[in-house]
């Protein structure tokens, strides 16, 4: 059994992919049961107010509804949080922002519980909105937490960066602003809470990490986990927005108060309203070069809006304060990140995970340095890009890899097909331009944070090999994974494989589905298991059958002997020697271990990194000022392709999210109010936003002795598509972008700007 190597030739089936294309798969929110009833939650009025009276008892008599429950209603904890569990449940005291739950019904129908909701009488006393994440650290601010607006801050310095820029030759300064993002996963949040005989419950809901809602949920009906199953896959989408509790709660709660099946699916509206967003961020970055090209001073300022309560917005500032200098050496770095608390929309986990926003800035420093220095940008890249051995950008050991260089060769080239297309493009109402960006992103949670994962092997009594894992799928494509990986290294069938995930009560813990480790553990793991596990299927075939042990090998449908005459006939199937093995117990191999980790002691760096390089080309509308995407391209280097058709679509989506991250995607809020409230008014990209053809490279290379085998890449494709489009704006009409989404109207007065310069020329 040999490690996997590098191919392209995997392009296997998803195992979900009829059931998803012909509309036959049950998501979740699809299920229905008998007796079940109709959630609703009941959120706040207001962006921060006091509560001063909560009353139900209008609420209760609407026909129909079988419970009504507040704050008073929650046995155990009144609050959660994937690591600070500050998020009321239900609202007891204060509110602080609009998506804040203060009630729940639950009713014989969705119109009774909806009327049950507009009777539910509470009566607030509105308090001053902290929405301006800039002022929500000054003294007369209000505090938002008894601890104050400061959610989490961190800093990184290396060398000394004022000394630094005294020797350059070029200083860029820039600030950059990043808009709050929506996740428009198309499944919204929903599932339904079955409340069981024996006093515990059953939770059909999307989320990603099954074991993590299962604790959480434990601390809040103050029940044993043991008592709670999770069942957490199929989904229709997350990116990140069902990491942390959604509905979960209100469910069970209301499935325990009336003993009845309770089902809750969000509208848009209120997914829009209650859901995270990606962290809006206002980054500040100085960066100087010498004449020669070499970075030698970078300072960095972040701020977060996190919104009213933690999510992950610490971790998500470590990332972007440890990403800040990307895959470049910088010897002179001073990083400061701050994340703070408003009364806007919680801001939390998204692909990217804090990477898309540094990177965005980042790159754009490293295009205006390369025009203060009249460098081409890949070239001034290429001189300072992080070499095999470098350190992270920590200043930690992480696993020597080439993927840096790697990637922006690869891009380079794309530039260069693209420039000589570009040579006989001739429109008069449109422009064109093309741009690059590199980027590196660190898979796992970092150095410091619990990173379990496992797996588990068996022979069921079916005859099917069992491949069991407690990651979920969210459409990324994991069960696809396992099935590539599973057959390949054990050599048997798809046919002869049940694979099991997403769900608690049957599942070993995996870890969280998130961090782009999903595809790292699976292979982790059945490099864990497959020799025993191959050892044990062949010892007992040996055992039933007679045949010598050291001839047998495990292949496609059974047991096979390597012999000329046993070629094409396993010497006994799966199925037979399920049923003629006298302990089916001992058929079992499972396997615990940890995310890797660097050996130095650095606060949540990372070890395993993937790379990725993008090209883009837009065309400009000279008359509208709309950008068009013509070519996104990528370069990605993550090790072995597992199943490439379900890479390239990572790489793809990902690269459509950037997309509309870069053109059109911006959650607007005011004073603590969404402006945005439904897809009505928030664009996403649609079919004829999306570049005809997009060319993804796969780098598949490792360095001899790396043991870490292939990288996920659920994350990557997303992260260095908006600079990369920033500057193909730069190249077609001469303006910089700093802000996010770029703007019509400022592409429209670039425009104007170079017509007057072109006219000023002529007149000349």
């Amino acid at each position: 059994m040999e490690p996997m190597k590098a191919s392209l030739k995997r392009n296997r089936e998803r195992p979900d992919g009829p059931g998803k294309v012909t509309g036959q798969m049950k998501y979740l929110s699809d299920l229905a049961f008998p007796g079940m009833l109709y959630g609703k939650i009941k959120r706040s009025d207001y962006p921060h107010a006091r509560i001063i009276s909560i009353d139900t008892k209008r609420a209760e008599q609407v026909p129909g509804v079988a419970a009504v429950i507040t704050h008073k209603d929650v046995p155990g904890l009144n609050a959660f949080g994937i690591v600070i569990p500050d998020q009321p449940v239900l609202c007891e005291d204060y509110v602080r922002y609009t998506g804040d739950a203060v009630a729940a019904v639950a009713a014989e129908s969705l119109a009774a519980a909806e009327q049950a909701l507009d009777f539910i009488d509470i009566e607030y006393e509105p308090l001053l909105v902290v929405s301006d994440p800039v002022r929500s650290l000054d003294e007369e601010t209000p505090n938002l937490h008894p601890a104050g607006n400061l959610l989490h801050e961190k800093t990184y310095i290396k060398g000394d960066v004022n000394a630094a820029f005294l020797s350059c030759s070029a200083v860029a300064e820039e600030t950059y602003e990043l808009p709050r993002q929506m996740h428009t996963y198309m499944e919204t949040e929903g599932g339904v809470i079955i409340p069981e005989e024996d006093g515990g419950v059953t939770v059909y809901v999307g989320t990603q990490h099954g074991f993590q809602d299962r604790f959480q949920l434990s601390r809040i009906l103050n029940m044993p986990e043991e008592d709670i199953r999770i069942v957490s896959s199929p989904m229709g989408g997350s990116f990140g927005g069902k990491d942390e509790l959604n509905i979960q709660p209100y469910g069970a709660l209301l499935a325990l108060a009336a003993g009845r099946p309770v089902k809750i699916h969000q509208t848009r509206q209120e997914s829009v309203l209650s859901g995270l967003k990606r962290h809006p961020m206002k980054i500040t970055m100085k960066t100087g070069a010498g004449s020669n090209g070499q970075l030698l001073a970078h300072q960095v300022y972040i701020l977060a809006d996190t919104g009213a309560y933690s999510t992950l917005g610490p971790a998500i500032l470590d990332f972007a304060v440890e990403h800040a200098t990307g895959p470049y050496v910088i010897p002179n770095v001073h990083t400061e990140g701050q994340s703070v608390f408003t009364n806007n929309g919680v801001a939390g986990e998204f692909r990217g995970f804090g990477g898309n926003q540094v990177t965005f800035a980042l790159e754009g420093q490293m295009d205006r340095l390369a025009e203060k220095l009249m460098i081409d940008p890949l070239e001034l890249r290429r001189r300072n890009v992080r070499k095999k051995d470098s350190l992270g950008p920590l200043g930690q050991r992480i696993a020597p890899v080439t993927g840096a260089s790697d990637v922006l060769e690869s891009i380079a080239k794309h530039q260069e097909q693209t420039k000589d297309l570009l040579k006989d493009y001739t429109d008069k109402r449109k422009i064109r331009g093309i741009g690059s960006a590199i980027t590196m992103h660190g898979g796992g949670l970092g150095y410091g944070r619990l990173d379990p994962a496992g797996g588990r092997l068996r022979l069921t009594e079916e005859g099917k090999i069992e491949a069991a894992f407690g990651f979920e799928e969210a459409g990324q494509g994991i069960l696809g994974v396992i099935e590539t990986i599973v057959t390949e290294e054990l050599g048997c069938a798809a046919a002869d494989l049940s694979i099991v995930i997403g769900d608690t009560a049957l599942v070993p813990s995996s870890g969280s589905t998130t961090a782009s480790r999903g595809t790292s553990m699976v292979w982790q793991a059945l490099e864990n298991m497959k020799r025993a596990f191959g050892s044990k299927l062949i010892a007992e075939a040996a055992e039933v059958t007679g045949v010598q042990v050291d001839i047998l090998t495990l292949g496609r449908g059974g047991v096979f002997a390597n012999t000329r005459e046993n070629m094409n006939l396993p010497v006994i199937t799966y199925s037979e020697l399920a049923s003629q093995s006298l302990d089916l117990e001992k058929l079992t191999v499972s396997t615990e271990f940890d995310f890797p980790t660097t050996p130095d002691e650095v606060d949540a760096g990372h070890f395993l990194y993937t790379f990725a390089g993008v090209l883009a080309q837009v065309e400009i509308d000279l008359l509208t000022g709309k950008v068009k995407v013509i070519d996104l391209d990528q370069a990605i280097a993550a090790g072995p392709v597992v199943n490439f058709l379900g890479y390239k679509g990572q790489i793809e989506g990902g690269g459509v999210m950037g997309l509309g991250y870069a053109l059109m995607e911006e959650a607007i809020m005011t004073e603590g109010e969404y402006v945005t409230k439904n897809l009505d008014d928030y664009l996403i990209p649609g079919i004829g936003d999306v570049p005809f053809q997009m060319k993804v490279d796969a780098v598949e290379t490792l360095e001899e002795g790396d043991s870490y085998g292939p990288r996920g890449v659920g994350e990557i494709g997303s992260v260095a598509v908006a600079p990369a489009i920033a500057k193909a704006v730069h190249d077609a009409l001469g303006c910089w972008v700093n802000k996010l989404p770029v703007s019509a109207e400022e592409t429209l007065l670039a425009v104007n700007q170079r017509r007057r310069h072109q006219w000023m020329k002529v007149e000349k």
